[in-house]
């Protein structure tokens, strides 16, 4: 899909679909100046109240009006990104459902948003474009198209070009803001993608595949560590969890370094389990197959990395991606095994379906010991009690240094991606005590998306700046949740964000 910044009248904007932003401030004066201008009957704003989000679309107007259709794009109040945001997706969804192949969107007015969301107008165009690709994201690559009755044999249409519409002299901070915004849009649809992907098509080679691939395109070294060496490595958590597959364990290393000098040395750490069961500790069979979606942790982290790679940041980045299916078999690992981690620690193995730890655990201590960084983040679909406690729409945030807490909550705020702070206090080290073992792998049933943090933050080895977020909600859509079903990418534009500003 072309990106375009056009200087040109409003009239002349030749487009399948043309959007008018407003905000429901403006409703009145504005809207009412423009239709009248454009040659539209005033009787169609009985029907558009502003609301972010909302989308009416006009016929007729102007004969001199290029546009084939109007569309009037409510943006709320105005005064966050938040709305800008969600107009765009709602924009670019409702040009999908119309299959449409070029739409523009009128930016005369970015300049003044900016000054009511105090965000500057190169932000404002990367937040549009983010949110246009988003909305208009579909997952069909798996489709034969052998049932659709089709009245012809042509393609069907789909979104080529998109123009943004502007005046003034902002075209450069504009420009600049739309490739910062195709890029970020770019990974989160990478990320979505692999996180859609059922697990016979992605297994953990496939996603140490991806990875390479990435690394290669975008310049930044990849390793990938196969299951021989794991077991050099003697990384008894990821291979205890992948004692029950037919598949072998990767665990590879994403490793962007910057040209010059790096600001600050970062470890991200993502959860790849392609499949999970549950393993022994078997899971209910409805809704099974949304477990393909247990590697969503992975996905962000990679999407991350590449994208920071992307954008040239002057940070040292680590990715470190730990991946396996979690499978019942007679060779799989059974609830009270005792394994020994990486870092030496045993663990008591209370639950099988509580794996995800054990292979973060394994990456956790790597992370620490070979990189020593500044900051070490692990991004992980942990725990269904967050999915409890938070609901789909926002992640657990979890953290030992309240500055970092605060610093990924803003991130937060700024792209959308929201979490929110859980505790990670001493008095839950009680519930994941073992009786043979240094811990157990579970806490029970109360607080578990609590307990799940406790049981990483063992495997620092006291790292003063760690953060664990648990986007088990945020990071897949289930089946009627909404209009696109399926992986978010939920962190790619959380963890960008913050990097952006530690840059």
């Amino acid at each position: 899909m072309k990106i375009s910044v056009i200087k040109s009248d409003l009239e002349q904007v030749d487009t399948d679909l043309l959007a008018l932003p407003f905000s429901s401030g403006a409703l009145k004066k504005e809207t009412e100046n423009t239709l009248v201008a454009l040659g539209f009957d005033l009787q169609v704003l009985k029907d558009f109240k502003a609301e972010a989000g909302e989308v009416v679309v006009l016929y007729g107007g102007s004969k001199k009006l290029a546009a084939a259709r109007v569309a009037l794009l409510g943006l709320g109040e105005g005064k966050n990104i938040a709305d800008w945001r969600k107009a765009a997706v709602a924009f670019a969804a409702k040009a999908v459902d119309m299959k449409l192949e070029k739409a523009a969107v009128d930016c005369s007015g970015i300049k003044s948003l900016a000054d009511a969301t105090k965000q500057n107008v190169a932000t404002l165009a990367a937040a549009f474009v983010e949110g246009f690709m988003a909305g208009m994201y579909e997952f069909d690559r798996l489709k034969s198209g052998k049932l659709e009755k089709k009245k012809s044999s042509q393609k069907p249409k789909e979104i080529s070009e998109v123009l943004l519409r502007i005046d003034g002299d902002v075209v450069e901070e504009i420009e600049k803001g739309v490739t910062e915004g195709e890029i970020v849009g770019s990974c989160q649809k990478m990320a979505r993608d692999l996180v859609n992907l059922p697990g016979n098509y992605l297994q953990a080679e496939d996603l140490a595949s991806a990875a390479e691939e990435s690394g290669k395109k975008y310049g930044y070294d990849v390793t990938v560590f196969h299951k021989k060496e794991i077991e050099a490595l003697g990384m008894g958590g990821l291979l205890a969890v992948n004692k029950g597959s037919f598949h072998p364990p990767t665990f590879s290393v994403l490793d962007y370094t910057p040209q010059g000098q790096a600001k600050l040395v970062i470890a991200l750490v993502g959860k790849g389990v392609t499949f999970d069961s549950g393993g022994i500790s078997l899971k209910p069979s409805e809704n099974m197959g949304e477990m393909k979606s247990d590697m969503s942790g992975a996905a962000s982290v990679l999407g991350t990395i590449e994208a920071v790679a992307r954008l040239g940041l002057p940070l040292h980045v680590i990715g470190l991606i730990p991946a396996t299916d979690n499978m019942p078999s007679g060779t799989a690992q059974t609830p009270g095994d005792v394994i020994t981690t990486y870092s030496g620690i045993t663990v008591e193995v209370g639950n099988t379906d509580a794996e995800g730890r054990l292979i973060l655990a394994d990456a956790l201590t790597y992370a620490k010991e070979k990189y020593n960084p500044d900051v070490i983040i692990d991004v992980a679909t942990l725990t269904g009690a967050c999915i409890v406690a938070l609901g789909y729409k926002v992640a657990g945030l979890f953290s030992n240094n309240d500055k970092l807490a605060d610093e990924i909550f803003q991130a937060g705020q700024q792209s959308g991606e929201n979490v929110w702070r859980m505790p990670l206090w001493d008095l839950y080290d009680e519930q994941i005590k073992s009786d043979v073992a240094d811990v157990n792998n579970t806490g029970g049933r109360g607080a578990g998306s609590v307990t799940a943090a406790k049981f990483l933050e063992k495997f620092i080895d006291g790292h003063k700046k760690w953060a664990h977020i648990d986007i088990a909600g945020p990071s897949f859509q289930p089946k009627g949740a909404g209009k696109v079903n399926g992986g978010t990418g939920f962190g790619v534009s959380l963890l960008v964000e913050l990097l952006k500003k530690w840059a």
